[in-house]
């Protein structure tokens, strides 16, 4: 049974009311052809998205960006930063925090679906007036994917929402780059799959319209490790894990083959002090194997201004209130051991 709250304002209502000065639209849109060139092989550096598991407060968010957008550009030769600003939390049982767009105070346990959405654009914003970075974020509910897609260079596809139909239709009509992870059960097959779809032109219902796409040649593989019947997490950033995917990419012919590798999740069993390590690992297989560098193109990491993560009503500033995270220094530690690297 459904009750009806309010009604919230349109796309377009939302863009008007928070949206981009002229000058940081073509920084944007110079961005998202950056991140394509990476993927199709054009540009030789390393996407890095890099930032926290959910992006929970304005102040904290631009802080961390604007150190980051500091340290890109000491690296911009060897890596291109995108900051991971991800405002939908997929919830396994349903319950908790579910981002900043159920939720623009967390301190608040209010919903406000529009407030999230004008917050989020307000963030947005910002981060590129004052750092010039544009962001990535998940695409958790396909539907409200045209309110904030002007102001987005990168979309993943998280592992729950990998199989469903709705998120690889919208996926091939986005003009950018789009990752999709591997399925909880680390099925590379159905991952394959899911590349494909959104790689293909489609015509479906999508919002009040029947809408028809050209279809994304940018769509691409995100490793995030599995999970086992026994609940055992399972990497798959090795070398034998990427050849196999590898392997597919070739049978099913598909475009511009690209890899982004998360470092997190279940790749690092959720300890956040991991990614160091498997960063390190994949770069070195990246620069040692010729077939592992070409069709590796980027990482996640999970990072924030403090090390680790606090319940959602914490008062840590830049601390995670979902996943636990690298700190910053340690974050930035990192960023120039990989730039050396390359």
């Amino acid at each position: 049974m459904f009750e009806e709250i309010r009604t919230i304002i349109s796309p377009d209502e939302a863009r008007q009311a928070v949206g981009l000065d002229e000058s940081f639209k073509k920084i944007k849109l110079k961005r998202d052809e950056e991140i394509k060139d990476i993927i199709s092989g054009r540009d030789k550096r390393l996407l890095l998205i890099i930032g926290p598991c959910s992006a929970d407060n304005e102040d904290s968010v631009c802080d961390y960006c604007s150190r980051l957008s500091e340290v890109s550009e000491k690296v911009k030769d060897k890596i291109f930063i995108v900051p991971r600003i991800y405002t939908n939390k997929p919830r396994t049982r349903g319950e908790g925090y579910k981002g900043m767009l159920h939720s623009p105070d967390p301190h608040k346990k209010i919903t406000d679906i529009q407030a999230g959405i004008l917050a989020i654009r307000r963030m947005y914003v910002r981060v590129m007036h004052e750092c010039g970075l544009s962001a990535a974020d998940e695409m958790l509910y396909p539907e409200n994917t045209v309110y904030c897609d002007d102001l987005l260079s990168y979309t993943a596809v998280g592992a729950r929402s990998t199989e469903n139909q709705q998120h690889r239709l919208v996926a091939s009509g986005s003009d950018t780059c789009v990752g999709f992870k591997n399925p909880m059960n680390g099925s590379l097959s159905v991952l394959i799959n899911s590349v494909y779809a959104a790689q293909i032109p489609n015509e479906f219902k999508y919002l009040n319209k029947q809408v028809r796409t050209t279809g994304n040649p940018y769509a691409h593989a995100i490793l995030r490790g599995s999970v086992d019947a026994s609940g055992r997490n399972i990497p798959n950033y090795h070398y034998e894990d990427v050849m196999q995917l590898c392997e597919l990419y070739t049978e099913q012919r598909l475009k511009n083959p690209s890899i982004v590798i998360d470092t997190n999740h279940s790749n690092s069993g959720k300890r956040p002090d991991e990614q160091i390590r498997i960063a390190k690992e994949i770069v070195n297989n990246k620069t040692t194997y010729k077939e592992f560098g070409t069709i590796v193109k980027g990482l996640m990491i999970e990072s924030y201004i403090e090390d680790g993560n606090q319940p959602p009503d914490g008062n840590v500033y830049g601390k995670s209130i979902t996943d636990a995270c690298l700190g910053w220094e340690k974050s930035e530690r990192l960023i120039y051991d990989i730039a050396d690297k390359l």
